[in-house]
This record gives C-alpha cells, sequence and structure tokens, in this order.
C-alpha cells in the first residue's frame, strides 16, 4: 500500500527562509572523593576469564556516605519528583498521520490479513443425564478459549517474542502500542523527528512470515528507533539539519540492513544534537528534545533523541552514535544501558560522520538482554553478547574505580554512584581502587580529533550521496539552514585542516591512553573500570550542562557501557559508566546483567 504524504517530521527550531509551520510550545557544590582501603582478601570465584592467575594483592571499599544518603526508594523518588509539564494533545498533523497508520493495522483489531493468530484450545467435557432408563448421555463440545493479552510495558524483548510465539501478541498490535504512545507523549518531549509511515505494513509482513513458520529470530517484529544521523533508504535522514531537510540516501546503513534483516520494524528517526556536534540534542529540524524525567532539563546527548524516546516507552530498543559519550550521556539521563563498543566493532558505513578516528555506533534500551540483542544483530562478530547477558554475574568480577574521574561533581551524582558500587559489592563483585597515573592529563582533549576531522569526514560522505541536496560543509554553512548554537562549532570545522600538529598529537594520545588503561587492568587483574557516566545530573535547558566523563574511552577507542545508579533525591537519573579492555564487550554484557539482577526494576517516567 503506498501512502502520499505520510511520514512525520519535526517543525524547524530556527527561523529560515521558508514559511515556517506554527509550533505550539510549553512551558550544585563539589563532592568529596570516594575513600577506598586496600585490606581484604581476593575472591576466586570469576566467572570470567583471568589473564593473570597468580595471587595479588588487593583492595576493598568502604563508602564514606552515610546509607542515608546512598538509598532512594522508587516510590521516595515518585514522591519528590517535581510533576512534568508535557503538552496536551498532539499536533494535527501527527495525529492525523498517526489515526491513518492504526486505521490500516486491520481496522483497529489484532488480526493481521492473511493470518489467524494462535489460540488456546480447551476440550470441555459437559455432561447430561436425563430421567428416562440409562444409558446415560455424555456430550462434549469445544470452546476457543482467547489468548490472555500481553501488556507490553517495560517488557524484554525475549518476553515480547514469547509472547507472539503464545499468540498473546502480534507485531501489528506492538506497533500500534508505540505508535499510540508517539502521538500521546512526543509532543511534550521532541523527541522523533519522522514516524515511518510502512511501519503497520512492515509488522503485517512480519506476522505472516511469523504465521507461515518463518522466525527470523530474536528481533522478528519488533519496533526499533534510529538516530537520525544513520541512514535509511526508505526515510529521510538528516542529521537533524534543515540543511539535508527531505535527503533519502541510497542506500541503508549497515547497520540498518542488519537489523532490518534480523525482522525489526525501524518505526522511528529520533532527532540529535545537530550532526552530533554536542551534548544537548537540539537541532534545527527536530528543535530541543526534552528529558521525560523532567522535561525542563537536558536528555543527554548527542543522541538524546533515541534515549528520550526509549525512556518514554516509543519502542523496544534503539541505536545512537558515540564519538565522546553520545551514547552512554543519554542512557546515563535516562535511566538506561548504553554501550559504546570498541572502535570498528560496529560499522558505520552509512552513518553521516562526525570523526573517522572516534565514530561508532552503539544500542540503548531498557534492559541488559535487549542490549545484547541489538549487539548480536548488528557487531561483525558471531552471536555471543545475548549468551553474555543470559549468564551474567558479578561473582568473583574485579572492579577498579578511577577516583579521579569523580571531580568536581555533584555530591547527589557521587551517591547514587557509591551506592550502585555497594549494590555490586554487596553481591560478589570486589571493588577496588585504581589510581591510574596522570589518567586525565594523558587524554588531553578529548574533542581534539574529531573537531578536525569533522569537515572532511562530512564532505567525503556527502560526495557518495549524488542525492543529497548539498556538497558540502561549506555549502552547509553559506545556506545558513543550522541552528544558531553550532555555529560557531562550524566556523571552527572549515578552518579546521589534517596537516597541523596539534592534530598529530591528539591522534599520538590514544595508543598512550589505550595501553595506561588495558596495562593497568591487567598488572591489577581487572575485570572493569568504573566511574560516573556523568559527574552532574541533566541541566535545566538554557544551562551548561558539565561533567560528561567521556574522554578516557573514547581516546582510547575502548569500549564502555553504562547502567542505571538510580535516581537523586529530585528524581533525576544517575548513571555509572564501566570500561574494559579493547573488544571485552561480553565482559561488560556480562557484568550489566549481573547489576541488572540485583539492582531496583526500571522506573518508568510518570508522563
Amino acid at each position: 500500500m503506498t501512502v502520499p504524504g505520510i511520514g512525520t517530521r519535526k517543525r524547524s527550531a530556527t527561523p529560515t527562509s521558508r514559511a515556517a509551520p506554527v509550533r505550539r510550545t510549553k512551558h550544585s557544590a563539589s563532592a568529596r572523593s570516594p575513600s577506598w582501603r586496600n585490606d581484604s582478601p581476593r575472591r576466586s570465584s570469576s566467572p570470567l576469564p583471568s589473564r593473570h592467575p597468580r595471587s595479588l594483592p588487593t583492595s576493598s571499599w568502604t563508602s564514606p556516605w552515610p546509607a542515608s544518603a546512598r538509598s532512594t526508594s522508587a516510590a521516595e523518588i515518585r514522591g519528590r519528583r517535581p510533576p512534568i509539564r508535557i503538552l496536551v494533545g498532539v499536533t494535527r498533523r501527527r495525529a492525523l498521520i498517526i489515526s491513518f497508520l492504526l486505521a490500516a493495522a486491520c481496522s483497529g483489531t489484532d488480526a493481521v490479513p492473511g493470518t489467524t493468530a494462535p489460540a488456546t484450545t480447551t476440550t470441555v467435557a459437559a455432561t447430561t443425564t436425563t430421567t428416562l432408563p440409562p444409558p446415560t448421555t455424555t456430550t462434549s463440545t469445544t470452546t476457543t478459549v482467547p489468548p490472555v493479552p500481553f501488556d507490553p510495558a517495560g517488557a524484554t524483548i525475549p518476553a515480547m517474542q514469547a509472547a507472539m510465539t503464545e499468540g498473546r501478541l502480534t507485531a501489528v498490535t506492538l506497533t500500534r502500542f508505540y505508535l499510540l504512545r508517539i502521538q500521546e507523549f512526543d509532543d511534550g518531549l521532541d523527541a522523533i523527528i519522522y514516524v515511518n509511515p510502512r511501519a503497520i505494513l512492515e509488522a503485517a509482513a512480519l506476522d505472516r512470515e511469523r504465521a507461515a513458520g518463518a522466525v527470523r529470530g530474536p528481533l522478528h517484529g519488533i519496533p526499533v528507533v534510529l538516530k537520525d544521523n544513520i541512514g535509511t533508504a526508505d526515510m529521510p535522514t538528516t542529521a537533524g539539519s534543515l540543511s539535508l531537510d527531505g535527503f533519502i540516501p541510497t542506500a541503508d546503513a549497515t547497520q540498518v540492513a542488519r537489523l532490518r534483516a534480523a525482522g525489526a520494524i525501524v518505526i522511528a528517526k529520533t532527532n540529535l544534537h545537530e550532526f552530533a556536534r554536542d551534548i544537548l540534542t537540539v537541532s534545527s529540524l527536530g528543535g530541543q528534545t526534552r528529558n521525560p524525567y523532567d522535561t525542563a532539563r537536558y536528555p543527554g546527548g548527542s543522541s538524546g533523541g533515541t534515549g528520550a524516546a526509549l525512556a518514554a516507552e516509543f519502542a523496544a530498543a534503539g541505536l545512537g552514535t558515540d564519538t565522546c559519550g553520545s551514547v552512554r550521556l543519554p542512557a546515563a539521563f535516562n535511566h538506561l544501558y548504553g554501550l559504546r563498543p570498541t572502535i570498528g566493532l560496529t560499522p558505520t558505513d552509512g552513518v553521516i560522520p562526525l570523526s573517522y578516528t572516534e565514530d561508532t555506533v552503539g544500542p540503548m534500551a531498557r534492559h541488559v538482554i535487549d542490549l545484547a540483542i541489538l549487539m548480536d544483530a548488528t557487531a561483525a562478530t558471531g552471536s555471543r553478547y545475548t549468551a553474555a547477558a543470559e549468564g551474567g554475574s558479578l561473582q568473583g568480577v574485579r572492579i577498579g574505580v578511577i577516583d579521579a574521574l569523580f571531580e568536581p561533581s555533584d555530591p547527589a551524582v557521587t551517591a547514587r554512584v557509591q551506592g550502585a558500587l555497594e549494590l555490586m559489592a554487596a553481591n560478589g563483585a570486589e571493588v577496588v581502587s585504581a589510581p591510574i597515573p596522570n589518567i586525565v592529563g594523558l587524554r588531553g582533549n578529548a574533542t581534539g580529533v574529531f573537531l578536525r576531522e569533522f569537515r572532511f569526514a562530512l564532505d567525503e560522505y556527502l560526495a557518495g550521496q549524488p542525492d543529497a541536496p548539498v556538497e558540502s560543509l561549506a555549502e552547509i554553512v553559506a545556506s545558513g539552514k543550522y541552528h544558531p548554537i553550532i555555529t560557531a562549532q562550524l566556523q571552527r570545522a572549515l578552518a579546521a585542516t589534517l596537516d597541523s600538529a596539534e592534530y598529530r598529537a591528539a591522534l599520538d594520545r590514544r595508543p598512550i591512553v589505550r595501553d595506561a588503561v588495558t596495562d593497568w587492568m591487567d598488572d591489577n587483574d581487572l575485570d572493569a573500570l568504573a566511574y560516573p557516566a556523568s559527574t552532574y545530573a541533566p541541566a535545566t535547558i538554557g544551562s551548561n550542562q558539565r561533567g560528561n566523563n567521556c574522554g578516557t574511552a573514547s581516546v582510547g577507542g575502548l569500549p564502555a557501557l553504562v547502567v542505571p545508579a538510580g535516581f537523586t533525591p529530585n528524581g533525576l537519573p544517575v548513571g555509572l559508566e564501566l570500561m574494559g579492555r579493547q573488544y571485552a564487550e561480553e565482559t561488560l554484557i556480562a557484568i550489566a546483567a549481573g547489576y541488572e539482577q540485583v539492582a531496583p526494576e526500571w522506573t518508568p517516567p510518570e508522563l
């Protein structure tokens, strides 16, 4: 079915020469560093491979924070959280579009054209005895009992798949569930730039495949969202910029092609900080994305649209890109799990680039198992991450805490991170100090590489896209079709050169940082290093966002995984970041899964 004119795009946040549609609007001190003591015996029951089996001196950790400062219940958080202000109603355009999509979904029923959902059949014997002489007659009737409907809210992808197998859920029903949430809540969040006009039709086709016995895998019929710098051949890919408004790439990005081959449904494209240039998630095409846990605050960035969309349950999982914190910061600020993979592990072909050297594509999800399933579908290696999540444990794991990355900080954030580390220690992990010498000085300016590479990487990408409306960064700047917030960054990028001592020095730091981290981990038999993903909570929109701890993993080209560490007393999410050796994603996922088993259940925002 062809649906002309369907496909939701957000309104411009920046004045341009075109007529702008009417847009409805709505309306912290340094913490002291953790202290660590070196006095406990080493545990030896780690399920993870040991690099150094020899006996090592170890250390244990006692938090300096009182218990009352380290634990806040979900009920208390909800009670203290300021009311979240969202728009009532939705734009007429999105309402009409999504209503049309829902009408196409089998006229509001769960049945899929050409298929019959499996049903549970129960045989009931009804006995009737007459007053006449024997024999007594018995008649049997067969009653079809509809399956109990499945509620997708907060569910894992494996739970969704099980419900589909049992006939309690279809891909059409699941897609409709998420479309309705986008319709109801996104005008208060601005997480979505574009809604897939074929989402329901794709879901129906996947349901027909399932009915025919052809299930592609754990992502079959599962809706996902993509950051809008990840190329899609059937929807615009804009990097949030009016200069690329309406641009459709010649082919899907490699990651997108792999997701679709696995049966995933790309339900929507999400907002980002324009061209992924910063951590606030504001763009000329998508406007300012807001944090679902407090819509007066930033969602992190640059993949803040994906983060906000997943927190608001607009999809089961999603992809972002990470150059310096762009997956990890939104994961921390939106109470999610988010992984920056090792450079080169996940392909970046078809992604509008920021950097040749430091770009990577990574998954974000509400549950570790969902993140692992996306990694299995998109990474360059064979399926192994789901198994790591399923076998996750904290027993015998050694985690080193980088004290230097706790300062400067908000005491409330530090307390939450300390609480998460205490929880790990109480459930089998050894938490020790990791005073890597001069770790902050070694990494230098974490932006030194990508600030200089952006123009060259973008121009090369545009040269390979004959349908792109612009051919170079210079043309974008000349057009004026971008958000004013990135003006100075674009001007610096135009003036940058790859033939400079500063750029060469920034490249030279990369192996130095990688080796410093890896050698310390090897010498101390550590499985991961830990520190706050951000030392400050999400800032109020319009103010400066501080605390991004992206630099060490980005400069070193190392994997890092953020886990939710709870909430500050006023209900703002906090994230703990775990960094590992190159290609140690399995280890990080196993640790995160072990942590999830003992951590409080995922807490949705009060939209």
